[in-house]
């Protein structure tokens, strides 16, 4: 297999793991918990803290519908730059939103969201040519 083919399968394998993860946890907020149940499983915490409702539904809507529909880019191979960003923010809310409700939490879940979305922004995008972005560019 040419070295260059090798990239691009690469970059195609670590898209999809990264689109598959997040469009699973996007459906799981947004069709089966529901946001609001999002909401209600951090609230307690979130009062405590002083975090006004409205930044907790703001936060949980955007993480969300970002989670799932930039899943679904990601797989896709469409607007892959704009998406990694959204999703860079995504998880940086997430981080930030663990940081406030507990100073020491486990980063097991979002350590490697991050270390995807960084190593997906940092390859070249010759290296993108399994996707849509590729073929409506040409």
């Amino acid at each position: 297999m040419e070295s260059t083919l090798k990239y691009q399968f690469l970059e195609l394998l670590i898209r999809l793991f990264c689109g598959i993860v997040f469009v699973f946890q996007g459906y799981d907020k947004l069709f089966v918990v529901k946001v609001k149940g999002v909401v209600d499983s951090f609230q307690n915490n979130a009062s405590r803290k002083s975090v006004p409702v409205f930044l907790q539904y703001g936060m949980a809507y955007y993480t969300s519908v970002m989670e799932f529909f930039g899943g679904i880019l990601l797989i896709l191979g469409l607007f892959k730059s704009a998406v990694l960003i959204l999703l860079g923010f995504d998880v940086i809310f997430v981080a930030l939103a663990f940081s406030v409700l507990e100073p020491v939490w486990d980063m097991r879940h979002v350590f490697p969201r991050l270390m995807m979305i960084s190593l997906l922004l940092v390859m070249p995008d010759d290296w993108c040519r399994f996707s849509l972005d590729y073929f409506l560019n040409k």
